[in-house]
């Protein structure tokens, strides 16, 4: 279905032209990023050209879809009015701004958590319009700004009546109590269950129904920064949750506005956890580099800060983005500096809360990925060998991980039996989650597979991986 405007549209025929794609190309790449959310669309060349030359306006997704399409050529985020759809039916741009006031911050946060969030769950929703619209460059200014100025000098807060009674609510340090509790549970299910759980889309519902009313209350300086600091963790996990689920646009937003949270709390340790998280969902999707950038700004502005296991981490996650890089030195020395960090880390250690996945067993298993990004298999296999040597109910998730580079460690040994054996316990354990990353580490080895097609142990594997390829996502 589509409308009309008047006259052609002009910017969208001029954003194609710089973008070099062609009519019949536009309608293939919205039609494949519908695709990706379970929608059907069919549009063609002739379709294009009466967006361009009769200035007709599609319905539904599909204008959002046009600016993902052509935003992924340019690699920048394309908005509507760039290309004339301004005035199509409006799927709110939020979450991607980092206001310099903290006044705007707490805003832009609030109308993110008050999206409808339901497509996370029923395939609707304000992410199903936003489909592919993830852009790395979305995050050089957030990093930038945090770099320059990590903290806000003053958070506290008078709204006055605001909320229509008369009386603004004011907060104290129970109310932010009740906020970390939240995370750390919301943390527990994570690791146990995967980010697609039903419990795990309680977090952007305590989002919109616990912090947003917070955050626009009443509140002094000390109260504030503490306020700020919970909904920060908070709403990083409900980047990372989205992100396990493969909703790369709805993950991005929430990582901005958690890292403009972290600013306004004055946590630089939380901030630098933020933008490691940033790092890992770029590395993820291909951007080796961007990634070394933002894990580089999690560890400057972090020194003498942070504990030794923190730093660990952060460097850590910058030798994940130098391996997808392929630079082969560069991760090699990451790794060693991370490793010695960790060597330095000590229990009594005053480790932030939200560290706790963290311990020797991480650091060997995101060794092991280093080293598959890097076609080493003789060194996957040692650092799975120690990622896999403690197994946990707790962190289910990472073992089914573990499993498949485990996997495609030893498919790359030439081991094809025991690729085969480590391929079937990690479709166990992916069924029992709900996890697209872990489904999509599960179909990256049956790609490696196919050569293997007619041996009757992957067409055993196969079999066993049909109802969790065949999910719905």
């Amino acid at each position: 279905m589509s409308r009309e405007q008047r006259g052609p549209n002009e910017k969208l025929g001029a954003v194609l032209a710089l973008a070099g794609i062609s009519n019949a190309g536009l309608a293939r790449r919205v039609n494949d990023l519908g695709a990706q959310r379970g929608l059907t669309l069919r549009y063609d060349k002739t379709s294009v050209a009466r967006w361009v030359s009769k200035g007709m306006v599609p319905q539904g997704a599909a204008p959002h879809l046009i600016a993902a399409a052509i935003g992924q050529k340019l690699g920048r985020p394309v908005p509507l009015h760039e290309i004339g759809l301004a005035d199509a039916d409006p799927a709110p741009e939020v979450g991607l701004a980092f206001p310099r006031d903290v006044g705007q911050a707490v805003k832009s946060a609030t109308e993110l958590y008050r999206l409808d969030l339901a497509g996370r769950r029923t395939g609707g929703g304000i992410w199903q319009s936003l489909a592919g619209s993830f852009a790395v460059s979305a995050y050089a200014t957030p990093a930038s700004r945090w770099l320059i100025t990590p903290a806000d000098s003053s958070v506290a807060r008078d709204p006055g009546s605001g909320d229509g009674s008369g009386a603004p609510l004011k907060v104290g340090h129970s109310d932010v109590r009740k906020l970390r509790e939240a995370a750390e549970d919301a943390r527990r299910w994570d690791s146990k269950y995967g980010g697609g759980d039903w419990r795990s889309s309680m977090v952007p519902e305590c989002l919109r129904v616990e912090a947003a009313p917070l955050l626009l209350g009443s509140y002094s300086d000390e109260v504030g920064r503490a306020l700020f600091g919970a909904s920060a963790e908070l709403t990083r996990l409900a980047g990372w949750m989205a992100f396990d689920t493969g909703q790369q646009e709805a993950a991005q937003r929430y990582y901005i506005q958690a890292l403009r949270l972290a600013r306004a709390a004055a946590d630089v340790p939380l901030g630098g956890y933020v933008l490691a998280s940033m790092s890992l969902q770029a590395t993820y999707r291909g951007f080796g580099d961007e990634g070394v950038d933002l894990a580089q700004a999690a560890l400057e502005r972090n020194r003498g800060l942070a504990t030794a296991r923190t730093m660990s981490f952060f460097r850590l996650v910058e030798a994940r983005a130098h391996a997808r890089a392929g630079d082969a030195q560069a991760a090699g020395a990451a790794l060693k500096a991370a490793e010695g960090w960790l060597e330095r880390a000590r229990d009594g250690d005053n480790d932030p809360s939200w560290l706790g996945f963290y311990s020797y067993d991480r650091f060997a298993a995101d060794a092991a990925e280093c080293y598959r990004d890097l076609k080493a298999p003789r060194q996957v296999r040692r650092f799975t060998e120690q990622a896999l040597s403690r197994p946990t109910e707790e962190f289910v998730r990472s073992h089914g991980l573990r499993l498949v580079v485990s996997a495609v460690a030893e498919l790359e040994s030439g081991n094809l039996d025991a690729a085969c054996e480590q391929g079937v316990r990690a479709v166990e354990v992916a069924g029992r989650i709900s996890s697209a990353r872990t489904t999509e580490y599960v179909r990256d080895l049956l790609h490696r597979l196919e050569p293997y097609g007619d041996e009757p142990r992957v067409a055993e594997l196969r079999e066993r991986a049909r109802p969790l390829l065949m999910a719905p996502a």
